[in-house]
């Protein structure tokens, strides 16, 4: 069916998607970093190093728990009164809590209250980036036509590599002065440049045009929440499982790598913030292709190719940083292949989660889906393969890790529904009909 948007504003909505969902997740990964490399020194100092990083992580997983509050809330908003509004508030919301961030006393200073206001700094952040995805997706994969929704909703996945990129680019300039200059102001400048990048998203988010599917449904959005959980709780499970990986996995070889790689392998900080950054770079330009891919091959297909890539890939990875073995061209190299298998998976994920779902409250219901799965997969991940490590003492935990949230998520794939959007028009195309998803339909 074709779409009844303009080629050049769906240009423009897809500019807006990569550029806005970019600066959210730059605001979500630059905490994440310093969750990594910062917090437990200068915000959890009066504990052991294991247990402080442990700490840092689980400040880290409560943004994620937040999440989900962020669907519901934002979620409801989009459905009710329209999806660019609802990103117009997180955008503002995530800005603002992230400089308040970069501006926060340390433990040295205030003591326990420091630790107390980043955790309530992120829980709002986790709020902000709960509300955000769901209706970046949905501006941009509405306003596609059905034969290009996968290749549309890519431009909003765009933004997850580049805003990693961003800010790991960030924090590895920042540390080449030095770890002291980094623990002392240097972790601030990159929470601190969200300022900026606020009002770029602002002015950009603030000129797209409404959603078409929204502008034309017939049914009026008075309890959306209500009525994606009685309707549709079944692809929102299905939803849930599949972003263990997307999200669970994503952060396991990002977050949970660079602690590894920098404590347990003994890898120089710069090189690792490097090496992510590399990864961010190629996912960044491997994501319109595989996009497109995946509505020439299957968006099914080309998800459960990169869900199992990640897990083969980043088990790799791994082993690699555990042997001491290679050299940093071997772990670039490996790491360079599980960032493109793991583009595979996060490419494709906007367009199929988008259409698991009946127009009627499908903001709240993707927002769900996959922020209550961010929170379970992606906020516990790598507190769990930290503590997984700690009992262990051996990588083999985290590659068993990977495989179970592998299965699951290639598993909830094969069994999601795809629908099909209808647009009022004069000539109306068929009722919306749902087919059980097979690999490659």
């Amino acid at each position: 069916m074709a779409s009844s948007t303009p080629a050049s504003q769906r240009r423009k909505v897809a500019a807006a998607s990569f550029i806005g969902t970019c600066i959210e997740w730059y605001d979500f990964y630059v905490f994440s970093v310093g969750a990594s490399l910062v917090f437990a020194t200068v915000f959890f100092p009066t504990v052991d190093p294991i247990a402080g990083l442990a700490a840092s992580f689980a400040t880290y997983a409560v943004g994620f728990f937040a999440r989900p509050l962020g669907a519901a809330i934002f979620g409801s908003i989009g459905d009710r009164l329209g999806r660019r509004r609802a990103l117009v508030m997180t955008l503002v919301l995530m800005g603002i809590t992230t400089c308040l961030t970069g501006l926060l006393p340390v433990y040295d200073e205030i003591g326990p209250w420091a630790p107390i206001l980043l955790v309530t700094l992120r829980i709002i952040q986790g709020v902000a980036v709960g509300g955000e995805w769901g209706g970046a997706v949905l501006m941009a994969v509405e306003h596609a036509p059905e034969e290009s929704k996968a290749f549309y909703g890519g431009f909003v996945q765009l933004g997850n590599p580049a805003g990693g990129m961003l800010a790991t680019g960030v924090f590895s300039f920042l540390s080449l002065f030095g770890e002291e200059a980094l623990l002392s102001w240097a972790w601030r400048v990159p929470f601190l440049i969200s300022a900026v990048l606020i009002v770029v998203g602002l002015v950009i988010r603030t000129k797209v045009e409404e959603s078409p599917v929204f502008e034309n449904s017939s049914t009026p959005q008075m309890h959306p929440l209500r009525d994606a959980i009685v309707h549709n709780w079944r692809p929102l499970l299905l939803a849930i499982g599949i972003v263990a990986v997307p999200s669970g996995g994503y952060y396991i070889t990002s977050t949970y790598f660079t602690s590894f790689a920098t404590e347990d392998g003994g890898l120089n900080m710069t090189l690792v913030l490097n090496i992510l950054t590399i990864g961010s770079f190629v996912e960044l330009i491997a994501t319109i292709p595989t996009a497109w891919l995946a509505d020439r091959l299957g968006k099914i297909r080309v998800l459960v190719a990169g869900i199992v890539g990640l897990g083969v890939f980043g088990a790799i990875t791994f082993l690699v940083v555990a042997s001491g073995t290679g050299g940093p061209s071997l772990l670039i190299a490996v790491f360079v292949l599980l960032r493109l298998a793991g583009c595979s998976a996060y490419a494709a994920l906007a367009g199929v989660l988008a259409q698991m779902f009946p127009p009627k409250a499908r903001y709240t219901s993707i927002s769900l889906g996959y922020q209550v799965g961010a929170a379970i997969f992606g906020g516990l991940s790598p507190l769990a393969a930290t503590l997984l490590v700690g009992a262990t003492g051996s990588v083999w935990a985290v590659v068993g890790l990977l495989a179970v949230l592998c299965m699951l998520a290639a598993a909830c794939a094969s069994a999601a529904p795809q629908l099909r959007d209808k647009l009022a028009d004069p000539a109306p195309p068929a009722e919306p009909r749902s087919t059980r998803a097979e690999f490659g339909k």
